[in-house]
């Protein structure tokens, strides 16, 4: 099985692996500079969570801190959307973690833990990292690790040992998956399987991600149809500057504002100021002050009390373009995601956050439509102008067109295959 997101065997032995990763952990927290760590052999994701945790100053060292627990816990769990469905995910998950000496945790859209439960023995060793429910494990506040970073990156992900940004986690391996709401999308928090080497496995990524999935078709049974509201409608595909309607009026929105709210509209349970401050700035001199500044600014464009802050929210529900192609494809609709595709999220955008929602918004619907083998699908992206040099999509076209229509399309084939070398895709191959 070969899994980007899954921490499979490579080649070396699990030793061999986490020595390795040990070093290029080293290499890269030394002397609090960020090194590029693919070269040395990390999975690209583990790299970019690693970036995300130094810009959010995380100490390689700390202990996750425990925000909540007794009344305030009881209290705010058993209002959480995920309480309904922890039966299900206990009767899926509960002997499996037991009997494998594993926990099983479910975290908020925040990274907060709201359950941790498994083996006893277990548990104890948990307790000394803090991983106790109360606990808050976002990405930006307790580094590299699976249910803070399938919250960061909203997809499944495993983290395997020395992988962790944390050394005193690095004794542990787990695969965490996002869970969202059905009827909206909205990201409602993470569940997720902790334990030793014997989940370095990609069996333990996909088993997390089926009890994500029954969590949500379970959500979809019980959760009822949400109250019709005024909300906002933000237009940010194939355009770098993005149209907000609200309260009747529309307004075309800066490159820096539309990017904020594309990234809040992402993740409308909210961002903290440093975490915003990662995912629009490449530049990691840029001052929070900048990014308060940013924001007053775009306060005065929206309609009034519409910002919130601590964390930095919509109060009202904002629907995006982008967003629901995704939900469609996420549902196999992809004719209809396909119609509503108008092109790449904020194609000029250099911000690090939506450069990932733009590149993974546009792998999500090119595999959909190649796996469909629908030709006229095919065909509308490949003829469009994100899709012109596409030399992917094209030999997929050139396998599912009609014997009389396939002359042309061969001999786009063939000159883009001379053109980029072999097979480079769009994807591949760096953008202006």
């Amino acid at each position: 099985m070969n899994d980007p997101w899954a921490a499979a065997e490579r080649g070396a032995g699990p030793l061999e692996r986490v020595e390795a990763l040990r070093r290029a952990h080293e290499a890269f927290t030394a002397g609090g500079r960020a090194r590029e760590p693919v070269r040395a052999g990390v999975r690209a994701v583990v790299a970019e969570s690693w970036k995300r945790s130094a810009r959010a100053r995380v100490s390689p060292d700390g202990a996750a801190c425990v925000e909540m627990d007794g009344d305030d816990l009881s209290a705010y769990r058993d209002g959480h959307p995920l309480a309904a469905v922890m039966p299900v995910i206990r009767e899926l998950m509960g002997a499996y973690a037991t009997d494998g000496e594993h926990l099983v945790a479910v975290c908020d859209a925040h990274g907060r833990l709201l359950w941790v439960e498994g083996h006893p023995g277990t548990l104890r060793r948990a307790d000394r990292m803090n991983f106790v429910a109360g606990a808050r494990w976002a990405e930006s506040a307790a580094g590299t690790n699976a249910p803070g970073t399938a919250i960061a990156v909203d997809r499944p992900v495993q983290v395997f040992a020395t992988e962790h940004y944390r050394r005193p986690v690095q004794a542990w391996t787990c695969a965490a998956a996002p869970v969202h709401d059905p009827r909206t999308g909205r990201l409602l928090g993470a569940v997720d399987i902790t334990g030793g080497d014997g989940l370095a496995h990609p069996h333990s990524l996909a088993f997390v991600q089926a009890v994500a999935r029954a969590a949500e078709s379970q959500l979809a049974l019980l959760s009822p149809a949400p109250p019709a509201g005024d909300g906002m409608r933000l237009s940010a595909l194939g355009r770098d500057e993005a149209v907000l309607v609200a309260g009747g009026r529309r307004t075309r929105l800066s490159r820096r504002h539309s990017e904020i709210l594309v990234l809040l509209a992402a993740r409308p349970q909210g961002m903290g100021g440093e975490e915003l401050l990662a995912a629009l700035y490449e530049d990691e001199s840029v001052t929070p002050v900048t990014l308060r500044a940013e924001l007053s600014r775009l306060r005065a464009v929206l309609p009034p009390g519409t910002l919130r802050s601590r964390p930095y929210r919509t109060a009202v529900p904002l629907d995006a373009d982008f967003a629901a192609v995704g939900r469609k494809v996420a549902s196999g609709a992809v004719a209809a995601a396909l119609a509503g595709y108008a092109g790449p999220l904020l194609p000029g955008s250099c911000a690090p956050a939506v450069t990932r929602l733009r590149r993974r918004l546009a792998g999500e619907l090119r595999a959909a439509l190649i796996a469909r083998g629908d030709p006229a699908l095919l065909a509308d992206w490949a003829h469009s102008p994100w899709g012109e040099d596409d030399l992917e999509v094209w030999r997929a076209l050139a396998a599912a067109v009609p014997r009389g229509r396939l002359a042309p399309v061969r001999a786009r084939v063939q000159a883009l295959d001379a053109e980029l070398g072999g097979g480079a895709t769009p994807l591949q191959r760096p953008r202006p």
